[in-house]
């Protein structure tokens, strides 16, 4: 067998999308809508990584209300590796669940980690780093892709490479530490510095050497994942169904990467990644019409208008005299909100939540 043969790829895929609420929901997350061309954002991420990964070596870890909606969306992908999560316990359970089950499968897997919901402009590109990064997890480091900051982010972890670094190699480095989302003025302080880059959430490593770090950094949840009876035995979805909501609730950042000494990074140059966060990013995302306004409605009108963003379907929308709104309307819902202050419709969930307004969720 080639080596490539041993590759896998583990998509994260459950989370909600709050702050694209009212189109993400519950049962129609950020990760199978469409934002940019026809194919959802998960069907874009196994699209891009079919070259190196092909659809029957991909798994997809969601919640029970998106699985089925993520079987229809992907058939090449078995429907046996599309699991729904008993319950949310964060991203290193998620993890260690299916590199538990690649490691008794294939003693040689080799993991790479992708969010299901980016939006990646330059997939080839995208791909000549995504290799390189494989083959560091085959020889048994733990590998992460950065990011080269665009601009002083306070929403984005940053890792820090070695003085010198450069962007576009494919070498990767050993990673001097990591720093979650720091205030304004340290984000300016690593973007002035050269050597700090974005943490987009893309790893790669044997099945194995995640095993044995989380035996050591998270022996707790290891020691539950160990209960787990074969992927192939009927008893393996009860038996999920019992032990996994005590695994513990941490991300892999903190439980696992930050505190090994295996991390080396690829400090990647431009290959138009966007995280999507939000409906301003979405804007950002789409060719834009007179006055820089996106209308992705069928019938709008618009006059002393700039940088809107407006998707209403079924209607006419017309705005006068406004500037920089989103404007998104489904068929029990309407959302204005300022484009720069998108990230906090996220806070429009936690109201309906706290009001139990489950129709809305």
């Amino acid at each position: 067998m080639a080596k490539s043969d041993h590759y896998y790829a583990l998509v994260l895929a459950g989370g909600r999308g709050t702050r694209f609420w009212p189109r993400s929901r519950k049962r129609s997350a950020k990760q199978v809508l469409s934002f940019t061309g026809e194919r959802t954002l998960i069907q874009q991420t196994v699209d891009r990584l079919a070259p190196v990964v092909p659809p029957e070596r991909v798994w997809i870890v969601t919640n029970d209300f998106l699985r089925d909606t993520i079987v229809r969306q992907l058939p090449e992908v078995p429907k046996a590796q599309i699991i729904a999560e008993p319950a949310q316990r964060n991203t290193a359970p998620a993890i260690g669940l299916v590199a538990r089950i690649l490691q008794q499968r294939d003693p040689d897997a080799v993991m790479g980690v992708f969010p299901a919901d980016h939006v990646i402009e330059k997939p080839s590109r995208y791909l000549r780093l995504v290799r390189p990064a494989f083959e560091a997890g085959r020889k048994g480091q733990i590998c992460v892709l950065g990011i080269q900051p665009r601009w002083p982010e306070t929403g984005y972890g940053y890792i820090e490479f070695p003085h010198g670094v450069t962007s576009g190699g494919a070498e990767p480095l050993k990673v001097q530490r990591f720093t979650e989302k720091p205030n304004l003025e340290t984000a300016k302080e690593f973007v002035a510095a050269g050597t700090y880059y974005w943490n987009a959430g893309m790893f790669f490593w044997r099945a194995g050497v995640f095993m044995d770090e989380l035996r050591q950094h998270m022996p707790a949840t290891a020691e539950t994942l160990a209960k787990l009876p074969a992927f192939e035995r009927r008893t393996f979805k009860k038996k999920l169904g019992e032990i996994f909501p005590g695994c513990d609730n941490v991300s892999v950042d903190f439980g696992i990467i930050e505190k090994s000494d295996r991390v080396y990074g690829i400090a990647c140059d431009e290959f138009g990644w966007n995280d999507v966060g939000s409906w301003n990013a979405v804007y950002e995302l789409e060719a834009k019409g007179v006055h820089s306004n996106v209308l992705r409605s069928s019938d709008a009108l618009t006059e002393l208008t700039e940088g809107c963003y407006v998707d209403v379907p079924g209607k006419l929308v017309a705005l006068v005299g406004v500037k920089d709104l989103v404007v998104i309307e489904t068929n029990d819902a309407l959302l204005i909100v300022d484009r720069h202050r998108a990230q906090n419709v996220s806070d429009i969930v936690k109201a309906l939540e706290r009001s139990k307004r489950e129709e809305l969720l």
